[in-house]
């Protein structure tokens, strides 16, 4: 228990150093715009299969339970709200802590083991300016941009899904599915993005500053990111959805 609270202690002092970076206006723009190509451009092609996928399975599975009852077009305001709520954001940070998350801490991991942050320092270059804010920075601006992607290609996925095997008339699909979507919906997808992007960056970069004991401690490092980051986006996004969803009811069907 301890060790968890000097764990969170760690990951706190390591948010207060990044925001003391920014607000000082220490932010390097052309590490920030390589991180956003890195982490926004270049997981594009996950997402988006991830979405379209996790979309489409979700309305074949709603459908095949709504047919015997009639209620096909009840998919298409399922599977929005779904995407837009609750899977988009959190399928999408999953990814990206393994993607990208992986990434950071054994960049970052084997730069701190082979002495390069040291040799940054001793050239006056603060670890946290040039290792943690741009990502901080790229990764707040690119998981929003990339949840509303997965997002849009999940929904788009459910219509083809629900008009083309289930014979779903889709303008009616889509009807109902304005009918129960709108602006909340989205709000909730971009606050759990902003969210889980500070998990995936903080947890990562942490675990690379503190990496030791050679390329044994790089693997490590790795994988206790991915598998920290992982807990907490599933832990801290129950939390969100509590307190999302009382913020933010749902709207009742005009």
């Amino acid at each position: 228990m301890l060790g968890f609270l000097v764990y969170l202690g760690e990951l706190g002092r390591l948010v207060g150093e990044v925001f003391d970076s920014f607000f000082n206006g220490k932010i390097r723009g052309r590490i920030v715009l390589e991180q956003l190509v890195e982490t926004g451009f270049r997981s594009q092609s996950v997402v988006i299969l991830t979405g379209a996928f996790t979309g489409a399975v979700l309305a074949a599975q709603a459908l095949f339970q709504f047919k015997p009852l009639h209620m096909e077009t009840g998919g298409g305001p399922l599977v929005s709200i779904a995407m837009l709520r609750e899977l988009g954001p959190s399928v999408t940070a999953l990814m990206l802590a393994g993607r990208v998350g992986a990434a950071m801490a054994a960049e970052i991991g084997t730069m701190r083991v082979t002495e390069q942050i040291d040799a940054l320092r001793s050239m006056g270059v603060h670890p946290i300016d040039y290792f943690v804010t741009p990502r901080f920075l790229a990764m707040l601006v690119a998981m929003p941009l990339l949840i509303a992607e997965s997002a849009a290609f999940g929904i788009g996925a459910s219509l083809i899904v629900g008009t083309a095997t289930f014979n779903v008339n889709g303008a009616y699909w889509m009807y109902q599915m304005n009918r129960h979507t709108d602006c909340t919906d989205v709000s909730i997808a971009m606050i759990k993005g902003v969210v889980f992007g500070v998990l995936i960056v903080i947890v990562s970069c942490h675990q690379g500053l503190k990496a030791e004991q050679g390329a044994v401690g790089v693997g490590r490092g790795t994988t206790r990111a991915m598998v920290n980051s992982s807990l907490a986006i599933l832990i801290v996004n129950f939390f969100l959805t509590m307190v999302l969803n009382l913020a933010f009811p749902a709207r009742a069907a005009h």
